[in-house]
């Protein structure tokens, strides 16, 4: 029986929005078993030390770029001009995302509207489009894509996050008919509320406000959420999991969270 540190040996993975959360448990991870590694993240600072580490840690073969998904021009670019060592990519985990400030559609501003649309919808579909004509060329592959639970259902203030999530659980089942009759293979895995930077982000840096979404609950970590993206990864050929939706046990809803000490907290 293969070792579970060399499942994906020989395999290469792209991983994008790799610099920090999700995307860099799911580097580590593939890596660690043996993947052979494609990660970009617009800030090149941390790719480097994500780089650094996964080839100390896990003497991992790594290429790199830093790469904003929204410029779909740079996209194509940088994908073609992967070495051919790492041409050949296998597993694609779209990862790429974020959320701005949490008010309604008609009070959000553009800039936002602007960058959650252009990164976590269009941005997956550029690089779906420059990576996955190759796994159909070599009829094999498995797309992973980040969603959320927040693609499940609508939260206050959340309304054009939420409605690019919802286009991302559509994508996934409409990429799963266009790829109907090859052995590739799409996957959305969804979680819920998880404690990473995403709500420093979506508070542009306001540590505090971040806080208090986490405050006083469990919430997922990004190693549960690589963890289900290695396990649909690793299924036999024959099995497509098409769907993966996981929360803490302490939420029940986009809104529901049980907290020890009950408050007022951003969702």
């Amino acid at each position: 029986m293969e070792s579970s540190q060399s499942i994906f040996s020989g395999k290469t993975a792209f991983v994008t929005g790799a610099s920090r959360g999700i995307g860099e448990a799911c580097a580590r991870a593939l890596a660690q078993r043996g993947a052979r590694l494609v990660v970009c993240a617009r800030r090149p600072e941390p790719l480097a030390l994500l780089v650094d580490a996964l080839r100390a840690d896990y003497g991992a073969d790594v290429h790199s770029f830093s790469c904003d998904v929204r410029d779909a021009e740079a996209v194509e670019q940088h994908v073609a001009a992967i070495p051919d060592a790492f041409a050949d990519i296998d597993i694609l985990v779209n990862n790429a995302g974020l959320a701005r400030n949490l008010v309604g559609a008609h009070e959000m501003p553009v800039e936002d509207i602007n960058d959650m649309v252009d990164t976590n919808v269009k941005g997956l579909l550029y690089v779906t489009r420059a990576v996955v004509p190759g796994m159909v060329a070599r009829n094999t592959g498995h797309v992973v894509n980040i969603g959320s639970t927040a693609g499940h259902e609508v939260y206050p203030g959340g309304t054009v996050y939420c409605g690019t999530k919802h286009a991302v659980a559509a994508i996934t089942r409409g990429m799963k008919i266009d790829l109907h009759g090859t052995a590739i293979r799409v996957t959305t895995v969804d979680p819920g509320l998880t404690e990473t930077d995403f709500s420093v982000v979506r508070f542009r840096g306001d540590e505090k406000r971040a806080a208090r979404v986490y405050a006083d609950t469990r919430p997922l970590v990004a190693e549960d959420v690589a963890e289900a993206v290695v396990w649909c990864l690793s299924r036999p050929a024959r099995v497509n999991i098409a769907e993966v939706i996981m929360t803490t046990v302490d939420q029940s809803s986009a809104t529901l969270v049980h907290r020890t000490k009950p408050g007022d907290a951003d969702a």
